[in-house]
């Protein structure tokens, strides 16, 4: 079984697919956590499979221990052409994308940051290299080969004494070394972008229109799982890479002002989140399909005819995943060789920060979708639920906790636990007797009301003494629910609880997140299926499996935990989701 290696050769053109990314890196540059497959717009159409494909875990099963060469569409082309280079004489240099810890000496320990000179690259998970006298395996998907190879081991420009920089080191007329270096950078984002286009083509009219051809093999909804949004990316890369080039400087390729072509297009690139997000389920849709042998000739056939170099299906479908992560890599070795005094510096600062937010505004969709699977489990533990499904309305728990509500017009005080979501609160009463039992009571919406800070003492709307007491006043009916926490730590988590509501509900109509009527439904069809079943059942990542369970028979035995890229995942705070849940225990029933 190959493994996601990951490496990319920046200065040199092999093939189309030169813009993979390093496997365990994210769009800025930080390990990710593994994330659960979320739902995808459309069910799997089993109806339009004739042969007995298995059930959904041998599916996963063998997905998991199939010959999918993912992240890794090169097909060992690279590593021939690094070990030519080692082998004419040349030092290929990689540079460490994270720490590599080891206790064994035959492998080479270093730091993020650090540069290796690579000795040999003809295994493709492990290559042997040596920082100063140091030499040992290391493996390759923590490291990426550098955009530029001719770049000495020390920064550039060099200083020289007084703290001045020294542009004696010169390339060409009058070029200095980080004007060439840049020249580098340049022409491999111009060079990337147009063989990416190139391969979006051949996706879309050498796959996506064949297979709409067949609509006794495929339906639309299908076709949507396989491909996602796969289209709309191709006619956005169409218009960005001809941005580009208008700020293509061909005579003098450092001089060229590109970043405020990012700048433009930084919104657009948002459609990746979609696509992203759907990528697991064409993954696992296309190894369903491929267990009929019509639809592996069919999708062979389909390569042939575009005249597209032999990687499967479901390679092409991994690059668009690689590219828009590679973007804050590019931009930020661009910057590194930009002069402050550059004209187009400022720019491609600013478009380093808007990729990296892409990147994040990516990360958050997705975990968002991932939480919709487990807020519909929720719902479906409560008993005696009435009105719409909380996912009609809200996709992300705010905080949840227990709170004395105080009621009109006896001021009558109930221990109630409530739920914090976007646009509502949910209010659920325990069972006497079994406490991990909850019954919906009531619920709030949260975009009507206001809320107001109660000091200690006694209040005046209600006639009674309160303490760490809060008020959520409607605007509309002038409706007051007056709340009580046992503790005044506690109410301060309420009360910035809700500020952090507004201030969701608000990212998300800046941002325009939303769920698809399609996404809730199945959701919650999901979340009925494992009640009646009695209990949850466990979580099956066949998609994230596959890509962690890779090691190679004859080097090191096991490979270290590295975390595999699939989507950019900025470092921020776990999700309390389930820490908020878990005190209740509401499943267990």
């Amino acid at each position: 079984i190959t493994s996601p290696v990951a490496f990319d050769i920046l200065p040199l053109k092999l093939h189309p697919f030169s813009q993979s990314t390093p496997t365990g890196l994210d769009c800025v540059g930080w390990k990710r956590r593994i994330s659960v497959p979320v739902i995808a717009d459309g069910a799997l159409d089993k109806t339009a499979l004739t042969d007995d494909v298995g059930s959904e875990e041998d599916l996963y099963e063998d997905f998991r221990s199939s010959n999918h060469r993912y992240g890794h569409p090169g097909g060992g082309g690279e590593q021939l052409a690094i070990n030519e280079l080692i082998s004419d004489g040349s030092v290929v240099y990689a540079e460490a994308l994270w720490d590599h810890v080891t206790m064994d000496d035959q492998e080479l320990g270093f730091k993020a940051g650090d540069v290796i000179e690579v000795m040999d690259a003809t295994n493709k998970e492990w290559w042997w290299g040596r920082i100063l006298d140091s030499e040992g395996w290391f493996p390759a998907s923590f490291v990426r080969l550098r955009v530029n190879q001719d770049e000495p081991m020390e920064d550039y420009p060099l200083k020289v004494e007084g703290g001045k920089e020294d542009d004696s080191r010169r390339f060409g007329m009058g070029q200095t070394t980080k004007d060439q270096m840049r020249t580098n950078v340049i022409n491999e984002i111009i060079s990337t972008e147009r063989d990416y286009i190139k391969h979006l083509k051949d996706i879309c009219e050498g796959y996506i229109k064949q297979c709409r051809k067949r609509a006794d093999m495929f339906t639309e909804e299908q076709l949507k799982t396989i491909f996602g949004n796969i289209e709309d990316i191709y006619r956005c890369q169409k218009k960005f890479v001809k941005a580009l080039e208008k700020k293509f400087n061909k005579d003098h390729p450092h001089l060229s002002e590109v970043g405020s072509c990012f700048l433009e297009y930084q919104t657009e690139f948002q459609i990746y989140s979609e696509y992203c997000n759907n990528h697991p389920n064409a993954c696992m849709e296309l190894s369903r399909l491929t267990k009929v042998n019509k639809y592996v000739y069919f999708f062979e056939a389909c390569r042939l005819l575009q005249k597209m170099i032999d990687i499967s299906l479901d390679g092409f479908l991994l690059t668009p995943v690689q590219k828009i992560c590679k973007y804050p890599l590019q931009l930020a070795e661009l910057l590194k060789y930009t002069n402050p005094q550059h004209r187009d510096f400022k720019d491609v600062e600013a478009a380093l920060n808007a990729m990296k937010n892409v990147a994040r505004l990516i990360n958050e969709r997705k975990r968002r979708l991932e939480n919709i699977d487990k807020i519909a489990q929720w719902q479906s533990s409560i008993e005696d639920w009435e009105g719409e499904d909380v996912l009609v309305r809200s996709s992300e728990l705010i905080y949840s906790g227990e709170l004395a509500k105080i009621s009109h017009p006896q001021a009558k005080s109930q221990q109630r636990m409530f739920f914090l979501f976007d646009h509502q609160l949910v209010c659920c009463k325990k069972d006497l007797l079994r406490r991990d039992i909850l019954y919906y009571k009531s619920r709030i919406n949260m975009d009507d009301m206001e809320i107001l800070d109660v000091e200690d003492g006694k209040d005046k709307d209600f006639n009674i003494s309160v303490k760490n007491a809060f008020k959520l006043h409607c605007r509309d009916t002038e409706e007051v629910h007056l709340f009580c926490a046992k503790k005044p730590e506690q109410k301060q988590r309420w009360l910035k609880a809700f500020e952090n509501e507004r201030r969701q509900v608000q990212l998300d109509q800046e941002t325009g997140f939303s769920i698809t009527e399609v996404q809730k439904k199945q959701a919650m069809l999901n979340a009925s299926k494992q009640h009646h079943a009695g209990k949850p059942k466990a979580v099956t990542r066949p998609y994230y499996d596959f890509l962690m369970r890779q090691k190679h028979p004859t080097l090191p035995t096991t490979l270290p935990q590295q975390q595999v890229f699939m989507l950019a995942e900025p470092k921020r705070k776990p999700s309390n989701f389930w820490q908020n849940i878990s005190r209740l225990t509401p499943f267990r029933k």
